[in-house]
């Protein structure tokens, strides 16, 4: 991991410079012109020919051949498939289950409305939208969670018909564990179908997958490319970038579970970024220690190497101060605060997807079983965005009722407004009713 040590304000910028600044690469922008180009074509082709593009880019892309009749699970095939989880594993998967759903339920804002004495009546509904899409990568490994923090906020939201899409990626079909993670937390439908074709499929719709009128849930450049390209058309959650962590340590932390907190992160792929921040460059030195010894216990030593390596720093600051004003420009996905007093210190971090405070929270808590979503702001988006929640499932309409009475007491401030806008229809329309 690159160590930085601040001694001054130069030195603090140039360490901001260096976590915040994306890497100028010519090469990388050509490449990801090019596959922006790959999904707009797949976009193209299912939203022009349905199904059939759909077959033709699985096939293709996933070399597993299913006819359209096929894309969709039936329940018989859902219930076999959560049959075949150990029941220990289902047991966890419903206490997880549980907590998301119970943390979700508590958000959830009210419609209201005010009736003044003249009768003038204003207020918002707020209304669940008809239907979601969610996707659920597949490849080499299988995501549970990610089925349990997209479908959970959607079903507490009350939203009635839950889609999913995953990709045919174990024995030409959805992995039993994400099967059983779907219909425990209350998915209407499954295809096996996944890509950006899937993401075109629940926009546009197709013969045999229905159109939706948002879509959630993290996968490749691809899919990321081909939610922005549908976006017109329906919403979407936020683009997932690199997952990040950045802990905050003092002197007294507890150098091996800091390593772990890094190592953990850097475990979701090569791009991932994990950054310590710390008075102690004592500390540091540890960390760098431990981290060492751990890698060779892990299971994915080559993918945390080269993540590290290439994108993992540790900060040397020299006062808690400058690690509060690093946390809040970087605003990280994941904030983990390993110091004596974490509650204090929270008090002043205002730009974090998810903080866990204290050295007994680590971050899979939170991707995985203590309730709040794991899907979160990336790539300093946490300034001004939010966890995904129950409330990105609903939507609110304005509603006015004036009386003649109080038309006419507001008519010359409309007019006047009106007029200075230059919108004279505007004006008249309010002048007829006086």
């Amino acid at each position: 991991m690159q160590t930085l040590a601040i001694k001054d304000d130069a030195s603090f910028q140039e360490a901001l410079r260096i976590l915040s600044a994306q890497a100028v690469d010519p090469a990388a922008e050509s490449r990801l012109a090019e596959k922006t180009d790959a999904a707009r074509a797949i976009v193209e082709a299912v939203r022009s020919r349905g199904d059939a593009a759909v077959a033709e880019f699985t096939e293709r892309y996933d070399g597993v051949a299913v006819s359209p009749d096929q894309f969709e699970l039936t329940r018989e095939e859902i219930d076999a498939a959560a049959r075949e989880v150990e029941p220990s594993l289902l047991a966890a998967l419903e206490r997880a289950h549980e907590n998301i759903r119970r943390f979700h339920s508590k958000n959830l804002r009210q419609s209201w409305e005010e009736v003044d004495e003249d009768g003038t009546v204003l207020g918002q509904r707020v209304s669940t939208i008809e239907s979601a899409g969610v996707y659920v990568p597949g490849g080499t490994a299988f995501y549970p969670s990610t089925v349990l923090m997209n479908i959970v906020p959607a079903r507490v939201a009350g939203v009635q018909e839950i889609v999913m899409v995953s990709p045919p990626s174990y024995n030409g079909t959805i992995h039993p564990l994400v099967l059983a993670a779907a219909r425990l937390a209350g998915a209407t439908r499954i295809f096996r179908v996944g890509g950006a074709q899937s993401i075109a499929a629940l926009a546009y719709g197709t013969e045999h997958i229905p159109a939706v009128l948002k879509i959630t849930g993290p996968g490749n450049i691809y899919v990321t490319m081909a939610k922005r390209l549908v976006s017109t058309v329906c919403d979407i959650d936020k683009e997932a970038g690199p997952s990040e962590v950045l802990v905050i340590a003092d002197e007294k932390a507890n150098a091996r579970l800091v390593a772990i907190e890094l190592i953990a992160q850097a475990e979701h792929d090569e791009d991932a970024c994990a950054t310590l921040v710390t008075t102690s460059a004592e500390l540091a030195r540890k960390v760098q220690n431990e981290i060492d010894r751990l890698l060779p216990t892990l299971s994915r030593v080559a993918i945390i190497r080269k993540s590290l390596e290439g994108q993992g720093k540790i900060i040397i600051v020299q006062n808690e101060e400058q690690a509060v004003r690093l946390a809040n420009e970087m605003a990280p996905e994941h904030l983990a605060l390993h110091v004596a007093y974490p509650r204090k210190l929270f008090e002043r971090i205002k730009n974090a997807g998810a903080v866990m405070l204290g050295a007994y929270t680590p971050v899979a808590v939170g991707d995985y079983y203590a309730g709040p979503n794991h899907i979160l702001p990336t790539g300093r988006r946490a300034r001004f965005a939010s966890p995904l929640t129950a409330e990105d499932f609903r939507k609110v309409t304005n509603f006015i009722s004036y009386s003649r009475e109080r038309l006419r007491k507001a008519a010359d401030d409309i007019c006047m407004l009106a007029e200075a806008e230059k919108l004279t229809a505007h004006a008249r329309a309010v002048e007829l009713r006086k």
